[in-house]
């Protein structure tokens, strides 16, 4: 292992992690955070989007000295098109997640599976009326095979946009129209990035950047909002609970088992079977006092949200959670799954567990999970989580901290519960300037920043100014550590906010689930801008992704952009190395839909920025 020339205090702000980071060096294992040095410094040219590898007559890298490559693109091109593919990436990961839950919902309907059902059986039939499915006098599954097809349908190419346009307001709705950019299919638009951004195809940097918004709509109105509706039809629509969060969730007398990745199909049938009295009485059998599942990242999220699981861990704890010698088995499905685990794993007793085929691990044990053995496959691996717990090496455990309580399952139906059945009450808090905007916090942890310093302070920034905060995915844990998603954190809220919060018994931030959960987000800007009456661009709203790192950090973004809502990002993507490219994105972009990205990797800064551009919107709107 490369000695890392940070310290621990320099990596994160956490306690569990920070301890944690020096059992890996003691223990002689390899963390992200090493890997990073060993890296650094990176490609300028990769890192400006300058490098273009799309065809064989390259690789070709554009400086001034040969500022076109070999087939006579400039760097506003390559740029453009490097994006427009790094954004596809990001899109297709979420509404292939989409399509996974669509097929799972499908699989009920049609009776092709007994171990997943109907949860939410109102939701699905609201749902249906809102699509245009008829539910009058009519069998629910019946109702469910006609709403599937309805989703599949989003997925296509024979229609002019995607089902859950009607959301968007209408005024907007013909502004996506007169751009070109209304999605018209997932798939659709996803394959069409990739046939433009073929040698010899869109060759106007301007125009391939469109398509971009385009398709990134189809990611956010379509693929993440299915998952997100479909995922509560199956397992649940998310309520109030309390649930505990750190590295302190896990057990030092106990079977750990950890689910990690985002689709809750799996991890759903894993804690049912963690439940089952043969296997806690057959982990007694093997010493242990029990077994305890808890969730890393998204799917994590997806558990906690739902059923009160605990949450171990973000991204930049993944490893860290494996460090502490108390982990049987790590089970995963896809998406920011990083492939160390493995040979971290191997440091230790731990065994990775693959479930999905388009996610497979060199060194993992692979146990497939399809929609008709759902439950066997979820037994088997619980039964291997406990033969597993004869090879820990309990002198080595070490678990760090003590869990912190937090607050979770706000989805717009809780959220509209708390406010009395409308959403009335939350427009009349803005209008009074009691809560004088609303920032969605989301996405990732980068290693290239303190870990979880720019999301939390920057939540507690935006608070302070009576802004209500709405986090997912990684961000949700590090709100939850520093206690921010307790109603009691209303203290450190201004004035109003707390007020408000106060009365309803709820934080000043709201966990809203995991990253396809963005799709909550943007229902809930339409709803208010319905209310209203206005596009989504003239609320005072905005969002931010401190720390990303993924491609679907970036496509979430510009979904959020091409929606109407301002987006702040702790650094650039890589597309600096085309001045067109950086301004549309900077500020071409707001005289087109209404929105823009910021840049800024000061937390305190970027709240400025923001609450400077939510200043602006109430102007707008006659608020202030």
């Amino acid at each position: 292992m490369t000695e890392n020339k940070r310290n621990v205090e320099d990596m994160s702000i956490w306690e569990d992690a920070q301890q944690m980071l020096r059992k890996a060096q003691r223990d002689g294992v390899e963390t992200v955070w090493d890997r990073l040095e060993q890296q650094t410094p990176h490609c300028p040219k990769g890192e400006s989007g300058l490098c273009c590898r799309i065809c064989t007559m390259g690789p070709c890298r554009i400086s001034k000295k040969s500022p076109l490559g070999v087939c006579g693109a400039g760097a506003d091109v390559i740029v453009a098109r490097n994006f427009g593919r790094f954004l596809a990436g990001g899109a297709a990961g979420h509404s292939d997640h989409g399509r996974d839950c669509i097929e799972a919902f499908h699989a009920v309907a049609y009776g092709k599976t007994e171990d997943y059902q109907i949860k939410d059986e109102k939701k699905m039939l609201r749902i249906a009326d809102e699509l245009g499915v008829a539910t009058e006098g009519r069998d629910v599954m019946d109702v469910a095979k006609d709403l599937a097809d309805e989703f599949f349908e989003s997925f296509g190419s024979r229609r002019e946009e995607v089902a859950f346009i009607g959301r968007v307001p209408e005024k907007q709705r013909e502004s996506w129209k007169k751009l070109g950019i209304m999605p018209r299919g997932v798939d659709r638009e996803i394959t069409e990035m990739m046939h433009r951004t073929h040698m010899g195809c869109d060759n106007d940097a301007a125009n391939t950047m469109l398509h971009s918004a385009r398709m990134c709509l189809g990611d956010g109105w379509a693929g993440s909002m299915i998952a997100t509706e479909v995922s509560d039809i199956l397992f649940g629509t998310p309520s109030p609970r309390k649930a505990k969060v750190n590295l302190g969730v896990l057990k030092k007398d106990q079977v750990n088992i950890l689910v990690h990745g985002h689709n809750p199909i799996v991890s759903e049938k894993i804690l049912e079977a963690v439940n089952e009295q043969e296997f806690i009485d057959l982990a007694k059998e093997k010493g242990a006092k029990g077994i305890n599942l808890a969730g890393l990242c998204c799917t994590g999220n997806e558990l906690m949200m739902r059923k009160g699981i605990p949450m171990a861990g973000n991204h930049l704890m993944t490893e860290l959670a494996i460090v502490t010698g108390a982990v049987e088995l790590i089970v995963v499905d896809y998406q920011c799954i990083m492939p160390s685990l493995v040979q971290v794993g191997n440091c230790y007793h731990t065994k990775m567990i693959t479930t999905a085929d388009k996610a497979r691990f060199t060194g993992a044990d692979h146990v497939k999970f399809e929609l008709h053995n759902g439950m066997e496959q979820a037994r088997k691996v619980v039964r291997m989580a406990i033969e597993r717990y004869s090879m820990r090496n309990h002198d080595r455990v070490e678990i760090p901290a003590e869990p912190v309580d937090i607050m979770t399952g706000f989805s717009n139906e809780a959220l509209l519960d708390a406010l009395g059945g409308s959403i009335t009450p939350l427009v009349d808090a803005i209008k009074a300037g009691k809560v004088r905007g609303a920032v969605g916090i989301v996405g990732c942890n980068n290693p290239k920043y303190k870990h979880d310093y720019c999301n939390v302070n920057l939540t507690r920034e935006l608070i302070k100014k009576d802004i209500l905060v709405i986090v997912t995915g990684c961000v949700t844990t590090a709100a939850g550590k520093a206690g921010l998603l307790l109603p009691e954190s209303i203290e450190q809220a201004g004035p109003g906010l707390q007020e408000v919060c106060g009365s309803l018994g709820i934080p000043p931030v709201l966990h809203m689930g995991s990253c396809v959960d963005n799709a909550r987000i943007l229902q809930l800007a339409a709803l208010l801008a319905n209310e209203i009456g206005v596009s989504i661009s003239d609320l005072p709203l905005a969002a931010s992704s401190p720390e990303w790192y993924s491609e679907k950090a970036a496509t979430i973004g510009t979904y959020a952009v091409a929606s109407g809502i301002y987006t702040h990002l702790g650094h650039p993507p890589n597309i600096t190395g085309s001045p067109l490219v950086t301004n549309l994105a900077l500020e071409g972009l707001d005289d087109l839909v209404g929105a823009c990205f910021g840049i800024e990797p000061d937390p305190f800064k970027a709240a400025e920025l923001i609450d400077k551009r939510i200043t602006m919107k109430r102007k707008g709107l006659g608020l202030e």
